[in-house]
C-alpha cells in the first residue's frame, strides 16, 4: 500500500471495472498531446495519442478508432490537427471467440462546435 492509501475491508469483493460495459464522452487536448512533433508526424501522432487515452481510461489493451474520428482528425491534413476533439469511448465486449481480449474500447468522434464548460459523461446505451 501507498502512503495514505486505505486497505480493503475484509469481506468486501473487490468489483472489476473491466467487466463492465459502459459508454463515456471525452474531451481529448490533442494539441498538447503533440506539442513539438514535427508536421509529417502530427495526424498520425494524435490517432496514437487517442489510443492511448483510450486503453488508459477504458482499461483495454484492443482500441478500435472510428473512421469518423480519424477523417475529422485528417480533415486540415498532417499538420493541422484539430486542437481538441470530443470522443464518445464505448467498452464493448469482444465477439470474436479466438481474441485474447475479452472487452474492447470502441472510439467515435461526436461533432462539437465549443468545447468549453463540457465535462465527462456517462452515457446510456442505446
Amino acid at each position: 500500500l501507498r502512503k495514505g492509501a486505505m486497505a480493503p475491508r475484509k469481506g468486501e469483493k473487490k468489483k472489476s471495472a473491466l467487466k463492465e460495459v459502459v459508454t463515456r464522452e471525452y474531451t481529448i487536448h490533442i494539441a498538447k498531446r503533440i506539442h513539438k512533433v514535427s508536421f509529417k508526424r502530427r495526424a498520425p501522432q494524435a490517432i496514437k495519442a487517442i489510443k492511448t487515452f483510450a486503453q488508459k481510461t477504458m482499461n483495454t489493451p484492443d482500441v478500435r478508432v472510428d473512421i469518423r474520428l480519424n477523417k475529422h482528425i485528417w480533415s486540415k491534413g498532417v499538420r493541422h490537427v484539430p486542437g481538441r476533439v470530443r470522443v464518445r469511448l464505448a467498452r464493448k465486449r469482444n465477439e470474436d471467440e479466438d481474441s485474447s481480449n475479452k472487452l474492447f474500447t470502441l472510439v467515435t468522434h461526436v461533432p462539437m462546435a465549443k468545447f468549453k464548460g463540457l465535462q465527462t459523461l456517462n452515457v446510456d446505451s442505446e
